[in-house]
């Protein structure tokens, strides 16, 4: 998710987008790791997480099959 998204935005979003409904919603912020190619060296960019609970008995069906 974007950076400055807020874990309102990020329910609201999914909720309008995937027709469900949103329980909760947690966010991390993860750090870009370093990787190196030879002697040059530089970093990954820095992330933002966010882990959706939906209700019960729901799911976004449209994207996972198969999974």
């Amino acid at each position: 998710v974007h950076p400055k998204a807020t874990k309102t935005e990020i329910a609201l979003a999914i909720a309008d987008a995937f027709k469900v409904e949103v329980v909760s919603v947690n966010t991390m912020h993860v750090r870009g790791k370093e990787r190196r190619r030879g002697r040059t060296h530089g970093f990954q960019s820095n992330w933002k997480k966010a882990v959706v609970t939906l209700a019960e008995g729901q799911k976004i069906e449209s994207m996972f099959q198969g999974v």
